[in-house]
């Protein structure tokens, strides 16, 4: 281990060096931890557990120094922003990524017939049914896409129909489907990190 009061001396380390080091330590297990959940609902069963290693041996480092230093309130202040940090982080990292896929519900009232060919002309794959509203007759068209298409399909519904109501849900498996790309199925680490070398750039 680094002498840190050795380098920077005794009051700097205290109140700076420490405090910042248990801030970002805190920020990036946290962050890790959010991904790690989002993986678990997901059924990433190998993924996970990766994650889950580094979050706790991360975790242990911050908590190791605040444990050595228990008279010090700088520590916890710094421990409690990092945890709120990280969650933005987390969140904002996932978000980035924008793993899995979603079934978008659209209901409308009007003609959906222009709606539902702007969608397929995209290769996007719609089930439309009739169903009935509180108000009378409505359409209701279901999408299978992976959540980076979203902007999109909301664009195209903004579009040709833009009063009609949808909803997006999380689903967890895919059989099969229609999608806009056909691409060369990739096993999930592979596109993780694709992505997040998109990210750095």
């Amino acid at each position: 281990m680094f002498d840190l009061v050795g380098i920077f001396g005794h009051t700097l380390t205290v109140w700076l060096i420490i405090p910042t080091l248990i801030f970002f330590a805190r920020i990036i297990d946290v962050s890790i931890g959010t991904i790690r959940v989002i993986f678990v609902a997901k059924g990433m069963k190998f993924l996970a557990p990766v994650l889950g290693f580094f979050e706790v041996l991360v975790w242990l480092l911050a908590i190791g120094e605040i444990l050595k230093n228990l008279t010090s309130w700088q520590n916890y202040i710094a421990y409690a922003c990092g945890f709120a940090m990280g969650n933005f982080v987390g969140m904002l990292i996932e978000s980035k990524i924008a793993l899995g896929n979603v079934i978008i519900r659209i209901i409308t009232r009007y003609e959906a017939n222009s709606l539902v060919e702007a969608l397929r002309e995209k290769n996007f794959g719609v089930t439309s049914i009739d169903a009935d509203g509180r108000d009378g007759p409505v359409k209701i068209l279901f999408t299978l896409t992976t959540r980076t298409s979203i902007p999109k399909i909301l664009n195209i519904v903004n579009e040709y129909n833009p009063n009609a109501f949808y909803s997006i849900e999380d689903i967890r498996y895919v059989s099969e489907g229609i999608f806009p790309v056909r691409k060369t199925h990739l096993r999930a680490r592979d596109l993780i990190v694709r992505k997040l070398f998109h990210l750095r750039k």
